[in-house]
């Protein structure tokens, strides 16, 4: 058997929980916890807030039927910039199948403009969806979506 190069893990960066009714609990997290939110989008049904400030950790809340991956439970994990940029390996190296952010197969981490921030996801082996997640540096793109980190690259 290979031995793994392990992922540098520094923290959990977000978790994500279903919610019965979207508003209330936005309602909730923002007014009652005192959390900033960070991005919603009505189409998806879904609330992100920041947790201890911009980039430090994030709550997803997903509407009723709403969450990717046939979410069961979701984490994520944050790791380094040489982690990130090698993660589809070490995905692959596990006997893993590297993931995009809808489940779909992919060949490279990819980035979500919004944040930004670059992941590559996984299932454990109870079918949790995991993911590995680096916040970049760089100015946030909206209009990107989710796309490959080549395609963030080359500034498409």
């Amino acid at each position: 058997m290979t031995q793994l190069n392990k992922p540098a893990i520094s923290g959990i960066y977000e978790t994500h929980l279903p919610v019965r009714n979207l508003e209330r609990s936005i309602a909730f997290y923002r007014d009652t916890m005192g959390l900033e939110l960070a991005h919603r989008n009505t189409e998806r049904n879904i609330a992100f807030f920041w947790v201890g400030g911009k980039n430090r950790s994030m709550l997803g809340l997903w509407g009723a039927g709403s969450a990717p991956l046939g979410m069961v439970l979701h984490f994520a994990f944050q790791v380094d910039r040489d982690t990130i940029l090698n993660s589809y390996d070490f995905v692959k190296d596990a006997g893993l199948a590297p993931l995009g952010l809808d489940g779909e197969p992919v060949e490279e981490p990819v980035v979500i403009g919004w944040m930004p921030a670059v992941s590559i996801y996984f299932k454990d082996p109870d079918g949790h969806s995991i993911e590995m997640i680096h916040i970049l540096d760089e100015p946030s793109r909206p209009d990107f979506g989710v796309q490959p980190l080549s395609a963030w690259l080359a500034g498409d």
